[in-house]
């Protein structure tokens, strides 16, 4: 297993457990993805992935619907994806996803977080070129009848890597290839379970108990913050 199996297997243990912040995070993808393309999942690739994330997720169907017929409106506000880079203590990078209709609030809100636990909000493009941008997606095991087979014929694709989970089959990708491979599953009838991006380190760092209590102080500051979608880092866990 490689780089991306580790790095998923941290994070699973950590990601989406508060039920109620999950459906705010989707909720959020879903207006951004309809402002972007519409509401017909059929002829927005985005919005389509946003709903499987969503079913796999369990949040209600009854939700999503009111999510889409909510985003249609004209009068509600979309949100804008904004990139945030930084230092935790001890010299670990750190990468927020930010999801926000308000960038004031959410730039005072980064900033404080940092300011209080004794980081440092950097510049864009201060620790970005740190972390590998992928996507991944989670399929169907019935639908597959040679893993093997399958990657071989992912190459094409830049696939870096394929592996069994209790989720399914995960495929981990470049980012740039998101579009191709989704296409590529729904033509050949293998179904997406859930599909994501993320944002691997190239390098970790090991720290000590008590060094890794003064990162997760900042971490967990930070994702408990409405407008943030994702926090990354190169704290080795």
């Amino acid at each position: 297993m490689g780089r991306a199996f580790e790095f998923r297997k941290a994070r699973k243990m950590k990601r989406w457990s508060a039920m109620a912040k999950t459906f705010t995070r989707i909720g959020k993808d879903i207006v951004m993805a309809v402002k972007e393309g519409g509401p017909n999942p059929e002829t927005n690739s985005r919005l389509r992935a946003v709903i499987q994330n969503a079913k796999a997720a369990n949040m209600p169907k009854d939700n999503i619907e009111r999510a889409i017929k909510k985003a249609s409106d004209k009068n509600t506000e979309n949100y804008k994806e904004v990139l945030f880079e930084g230092y935790a203590p001890h010299g670990i990078a750190v990468l927020i996803e930010t999801a926000t209709d308000n960038n004031n609030r959410t730039v005072a809100n980064v900033r404080a977080a940092f300011n209080k636990c004794d980081g440092n909000l950097g510049t864009s493009g201060s620790v970005v070129f740190m972390f590998d941008h992928t996507c991944n997606f989670t399929l169907k095991k019935e639908d597959i009848e040679d893993l093997e087979m399958l990657e071989l014929e992912l190459i094409d694709f830049e696939v870096e890597e394929v592996f069994d989970d209790e989720e399914g089959v995960i495929i981990y990708a470049p980012f740039e290839q998101f579009g191709s491979l989704q296409s590529y599953f729904e033509e050949n009838n293998i179904e997406i379970l859930s599909s994501g991006f993320e944002r691997i380190p190239t390098t970790t760092t090991e720290l000590s108990e008590e060094q890794q209590e003064d990162v997760n102080k900042l971490l967990e500051r930070l994702e408990e913050d409405d407008d943030v979608q994702n926090v990354y880092h190169s704290m080795q866990e």
